[in-house]
């Protein structure tokens, strides 16, 4: 593995140390058939230094991707952030789920285990219930399957942050974008509640799948990336279709100086006239 520079923080209070910049589950990675093209976007950012990998059970090959990539690295297996998503609401089916994860992936353990994009109020309930996904992911973790739980959530700031208080998590993935900076919500409310709770904070929606880039107007992915890193986040992650594009966010995180207020108000400025149409991912609010 090339030693780089990129730069790392603290996982949560007492976690390993990750790159601020992982390789995100989409891009080349959320299809099926492109085993070639994954690996080499795997191999890529391996060789590049970062070591915080995500997949999801609902991103199509993800897992089976990196399966075919993680065995001819097993010695550097300490040295890998590796993690998924459940989006079953229940026990049963959570386990499931792990299952087919520590398959297809071939590992034995993940480093991290999220409950996958958490929306509503009947999907809390029905989380934290009784027989609900909760009791899994804490089953999990006692039994040295998952080192670490994690939540997930891109549609009502206000459920996140109730999950982020209420539950035994040790990180949070949510939207980190210009746009997040204009309407309040995931940037205050759940930033402070994670930050009170000592959690991980991992920045998601860098980019918004490529709908924020205006290179006209200066806005790149190097800037937008920039931007979310300079937020109270631990790492944020982006998907990748190619080598260049790995690159670029390996790049980003070598080189990592933040953003002035000032600065990153002009560039929420930009997305003020359209904020609520750019936030897309978050369904009707």
């Amino acid at each position: 593995m090339t030693l780089t520079s990129i730069l790392t923080n603290t996982f949560g209070r007492t976690g390993p140390p990750v790159t601020i910049v992982g390789l995100g589950g989409e891009g080349v990675l959320r299809t099926h058939g492109r085993g070639e093209e994954a690996t080499t976007v795997i191999e890529e950012a391996f060789t590049d230094g970062i070591t915080y990998f995500e997949s999801a059970r609902a991103y199509a090959g993800s897992e089976g991707y990196y399966g075919l990539v993680w065995p001819e690295h097993a010695g550097e297996r300490p040295n890998l952030f590796q993690t998924s998503k459940s989006a079953m609401r229940d026990r049963k089916g959570a386990l499931s789920d792990l299952h087919g994860t520590l398959t297809n992936t071939g590992l034995e353990y993940l480093d991290l285990w999220q409950i996958h994009d958490v929306r509503t109020k009947d999907d809390f309930e029905a989380i934290a219930g009784p027989g609900g996904a909760l009791e899994a992911f804490v089953q999990a973790k006692a039994e040295g399957k998952i080192r670490f739980i994690g939540v997930t959530g891109h549609h009502d700031p206000a459920i996140l942050t109730r999950a982020v208080k209420e539950w035994p998590v040790d990180s949070v993935l949510m939207p980190v974008n210009p746009v997040e900076g204009i309407l309040g919500g995931f940037l205050d409310t759940t930033l402070s509640a994670a930050g009170e709770k000592g959690i991980a904070v991992i920045g998601m929606k860098i980019l918004g799948a490529s709908h924020y880039l205006f290179p006209d107007a200066g806005i790149t992915p190097e800037l937008l990336i920039r931007y979310a890193l300079s937020h109270p986040v631990t790492l944020v992650v982006v998907g990748c279709s190619t080598i260049q594009e790995v690159r670029t966010l390996a790049h980003v995180g070598q080189n990592f100086t933040p953003m002035s207020p000032d600065n990153m108000r002009g560039v929420e400025e930009l997305f003020a006239p359209n904020a609520r149409k750019l936030a897309f991912y978050r369904g009707k609010f």
